[in-house]
């Protein structure tokens, strides 16, 4: 049986607080910024190769989570939440922002991230809320079935699903180099562990629960060397929206999030080197975006805040633009 972490002491401090030193930090959150300064631009990326599926602590220019700039403010006390590619990249800053915002937390992830998955959990702890640990392959129907199974035994139930894990390889030539077990794994990654992961959880989320999907700019502008990968995240708009108008008399919520290029450990991890040299220099703030800018919108489609919101989809892209 794989770990539950929770907190060291029987309190559980408001997610809200830090300590004196953290809050030296953590004031980033609301200052006011030049958004293409911000964070670093694309000639500092130079040279990041690693193999699939990518680890943060192999990255020289390593991605901002959050870990010490956002601050909690209760929006999701007591909530049970799954994330799916919890490990690290967008999983691992939804965590820390769910954790310290008061929600305890499953994170799924490939047994290979194991060590992502653990430094992710850690940080979870340190909010005060329970991590739950489940290393598998969501390309199994039955590891799907596992992970609520483990959400609704470990953290006592499920409020909010966070289908966030993915798989993409860069092809340069495009359909002619697309093989079909590439093409299969996408898939089964993508969009079958989505419906799959949707199906289970359904019967045990109660009026007020969410189901926050994760698709891409790629829905809206296909790169052709990413065929398979926008095609799933296209998949991933419609079934959002459809999902959505089917689970509306339940009083369950399901929405979208749109990332733009963000720089994970996926990126390194399956972009030839001259593709990571320029990952988001083509935005309109000239970068790619960080973890810690997804999280919010993660956030806010978990809240009440957002309680008359369904169906819908939210881009954080740097300035490109959805239809």
């Amino acid at each position: 049986m794989c770990p539950i972490s929770r907190p060291a002491s029987g309190k559980v401090p408001h997610p809200g607080s830090q300590t004196e030193e953290d809050r030296k930090v953590v004031d980033k959150q609301h200052e006011q910024q030049d958004p293409q300064q911000q964070y670093r631009t694309p000639d500092e990326q130079h040279g990041e190769q690693q193999p699939h599926p990518g680890h943060t602590r192999a990255m020289e220019a390593r991605p901002d989570h959050g870990e010490d700039s956002y601050r909690g403010s209760g929006r999701l006390d007591g909530r049970r939440a799954v994330i799916t590619g919890g490990d690290s990249g967008i999983g691992r800053a939804v965590a820390v922002a769910f954790a310290r915002e008061g929600a305890d937390v499953l994170l799924s992830y490939l047994p290979e991230e194991e060590d992502d998955a653990q430094e992710t959990a850690r940080l979870v702890q340190k909010a005060g809320r329970t991590a739950v640990t489940v290393p598998g392959d969501v390309r199994e129907e039955t590891h799907c079935q596992e992970i609520v199974r483990r959400a609704v035994q470990d953290l006592g139930g499920l409020d909010i699903l966070v289908n966030n894990a993915a798989y993409q390889m860069s092809q340069p030539g495009g359909i002619t180099d697309i093989s079909t077990e590439q093409f299969d794994r996408v898939m089964r990654t993508n969009l079958y562990a989505m419906f799959w992961l949707c199906k289970a959880a359904v019967p045990h989320l109660t009026p007020g629960s969410v189901i926050i999907n994760t698709a891409s700019i790629q829905a809206y502008q296909p790169s052709p060397d990413l065929l398979d990968y926008a095609t799933t995240k296209a998949g991933i708009v419609n079934f959002t929206k459809g999902l959505a108008e089917n689970l509306a008399g339940r009083g369950i919520r399901v929405n979208c999030v749109a990332p733009g290029p963000i720089w994970t450990p996926l990126i390194p991890a399956t972009m030839p080197g001259e593709k990571v040299d320029s990952f988001g220099a083509d935005t309109p703030l000239g970068r790619a975006g960080q973890p810690a800018e997804l999280a919010p919108a993660y956030v806010f489609f978990a809240s009440q805040e957002s309680s008359y919101v369904t169906g819908e989809v939210l881009g954080v892209t740097g300035g490109k633009l959805l239809p």
